[in-house]
């Protein structure tokens, strides 16, 4: 029954997603497991797990944090953990088998992922007992204690937490673990790198935690890439331009703190700071879409449609989509240019 849901949701998500097909899918459900955790109220919490080997399920440590007991449930058969590997600061938890009957997942480091890959997520979310794919590409790499924190767009919700995020040759590239507040996500995956590392590290013998991830910090104790969201999704140019500046300082080669930047300095009605700061953001990353998109609309406000065509060149190796929807504002906006200068000339 479980196989034949998995299959109706996956035909359903190819329909509009060209990544994987419905039999490689099913391949990776035996990869990805479901995590239950006894609580200390006497509720039981969820997440997702990630098959790396014979021995070991990777996930993210709040899913295990506190808890009196775990357990990994595949196919209605449930397995006990025999060990544990803990990095609680940075949220990758590994539990020990004696052995599972279930396939492991080839790793791809973090560091060789491309900005505008594309890649997809699996895992299960809100309580579901089939894993679900969410398809996305990788968005920005933001280093952070040896290790590349990734921003992709494959959208995840709770009980995804521990999941994996895949590239196109289904090599696990990363682990979803936290979005952003508000109603535009940012999704981050931890790095392989971390897991590798971790895999190395002495047992712990109790889920109690041991202290809060980096990503739960305070907000002034946050990685500036997290800082910049709120004021961003808020509109608070002031405190985002601050946020912003305190972070091209701290990395100047970091391609999302001038775009930042200049989205501050749009919004406050400085367009020449902006545009200095985009083209610095390209400088850094010349796949930035979201740079090309705010240049796309500075443009259509000066009409200048030799700009505009260059920007749509430049979005349309990157995203087909959004090539799609500037190409009907600029005609839009020729088709309305027109009829001004017809009804002038009048």
């Amino acid at each position: 029954m479980n196989k034949m849901l998995l299959l109706a949701l996956l035909v359903n998500a190819n329909l509009v997603n060209a990544q994987p097909n419905i039999g490689q899918l099913l391949q990776l459900h035996d990869s990805i497991v479901q995590i239950s955790v006894e609580l200390e109220n006497g509720n039981v919490g969820t997440g997702t797990g990630v098959v790396i080997s014979n021995e070991y399920v990777v996930t993210n440590c709040h899913v295990l944090a506190d808890g009196k007991g775990a357990n990994v449930a595949k196919y209605g058969d449930g397995y006990k953990p025999i060990g544990l590997k803990a990095d609680w600061k940075h949220d990758l938890c590994a539990l020990k088998f004696e052995g599972l009957p279930f396939k492991p997942v080839p790793m791809r480091d973090t560091a060789s992922l491309n900005i505008e890959e594309e890649v997809f997520s699996v895992g299960y979310p809100n309580g579901n007992n089939v894993p679900q794919p969410s398809y996305g590409s990788i968005k920005a790499k933001y280093p952070y204690d040896n290790g590349l924190i990734i921003r992709s767009d494959a959208a995840f919700s709770l009980g995804s937490s521990g999941g994996a995020l895949f590239d196109q040759q289904f090599n696990l590239v990363g682990i979803t673990s936290f979005k952003s507040p508000g109603p535009q996500g940012f999704f981050y995956s931890l790095p392989i790198e971390w897991i590798r590392k971790l895999i190395t590290s002495e047992e712990q013998l109790t889920l109690k935690a041991e202290g809060s991830p980096f990503w739960a910090l305070p907000y002034q104790q946050q990685p500036f890439f997290m800082q910049v969201v709120i004021p961003y999704q808020n509109h608070d140019w002031k405190n985002l331009r601050t946020v912003a500046e305190a972070w091209s300082k701290s990395e100047p080669n970091a391609a999302d703190a001038w775009f930042f930047l200049g989205v501050s300095e749009y919004g406050s009605g400085n367009e020449a700071g902006a545009k200095a700061d985009l083209d610095k953001a390209l400088t850094y990353n010349p796949k930035h879409l979201d740079t090309f998109k705010l240049q796309s609309e500075m443009a259509l406000k000066d009409k200048d449609f030799d700009r505009l065509n260059k920007l749509k060149a430049s979005i349309e190796a990157l995203d087909s989509y959004a090539s799609e929807e500037l190409a009907l504002k600029i005609n839009t906006l020729k088709d309305s240019t027109s009829l001004k200068n017809e009804a002038t000339s009048k």
